[in-house]
């Protein structure tokens, strides 16, 4: 049985640009923190200071394991450029055994 601090969890997060995103997801990955970030280009329209924006962004999911959130969580926060952030947590129901032993291996 999967201890808790083992289980997998995505965060989820957008950037203003890929040299944002590539910096923090490297030195996450070096750190064992994340095992994996997920990077890709998206069209956002949100409204920011009263205004309608249509922007591209980079959506960053960053796969890691319970025991890791927190720090990852931090990271996030601390070294973001944008003012408001998105930190998004996702619980994964299900997942398979090989890509779990090798998510866990890659945070220890």
């Amino acid at each position: 049985h999967l201890s808790v601090t083992m289980k997998p969890i995505i965060i989820i997060s957008t950037y203003p640009n890929k040299k944002s995103i590539t910096k923090i997801a490297t030195e996450l990955i070096q750190n064992k923190i994340v095992a994996c970030v997920n990077i890709t280009e998206i069209s956002s329209i949100y409204s920011w200071q009263g205004k309608i924006q249509n922007s591209s962004e980079y959506l960053a999911l960053f796969k890691t394991t319970q025991k890791n959130k927190k720090s990852l969580k931090e990271k996030i926060m601390k070294t973001h450029p944008y003012e408001v952030p998105e930190i998004a947590e996702i619980d994964i129901a299900s997942i398979n055994k090989s890509y779990l032993k090798w998510l866990v291996e890659s945070t220890i």
